[in-house]
């Protein structure tokens, strides 16, 4: 097995002693010390990782959720979904798409009686096209100070 060096990617490594109990080497391109593996990651972190991309793609359980299932911070769960998502290609989206049905999703805050918007109210939508090939369409509550009568 060749030892790679990790600043320079030259296979021209020798043997430099032993550090915390692990074989160190020493690289003759660029006179780099190090040693193999990572030690910092434990397998018990990898694997909570791993569960942690798991439950929030399959699942949808949130980030706190995942945090106390796993006994870890939900801004390290947060973290390790970010890495995973950084670490992915970008979705292939075929040329050809002319139309996206999108599915409406409202929340209310303690009761939905006191909603004063929903399907039954008038909302006001601004569209606008922030990059090429990128549409955005944004709904707004109708204010108070709307007029009815209005030449828009």
């Amino acid at each position: 097995m060749s030892v790679q060096c990790k600043r320079c990617n030259s296979v021209e490594c020798v043997k430099s002693g032993m550090a915390s109990n692990k074989q160190r080497y020493r690289c003759k391109g660029c006179s780099y010390h190090f040693t193999l593996g990572d030690g910092r990651l434990k397998e018990s972190t990898a694997v909570k990782k791993a569960l942690a991309v798991l439950l929030y793609a399959t699942a949808r359980t949130s980030f706190r959720r995942i945090g106390k299932i796993l006994n870890v911070d939900h801004s390290l769960v947060y973290r390790w979904i970010r890495e995973t998502a950084e670490s992915l290609p970008e979705p292939a989206v075929a040329n050809d798409i002319t139309e996206v049905e999108l599915d409406e999703m409202w929340h209310f805050i303690k009761d939905k009686k006191t909603a004063s918007f929903g399907l039954s109210k008038q909302l006001t939508v601004i569209q606008g096209e922030p990059l090429h090939g990128l549409q955005v369409i944004v709904m707004l509550k109708r204010s108070e100070s709307f007029t009815k009568n209005s030449n828009i």
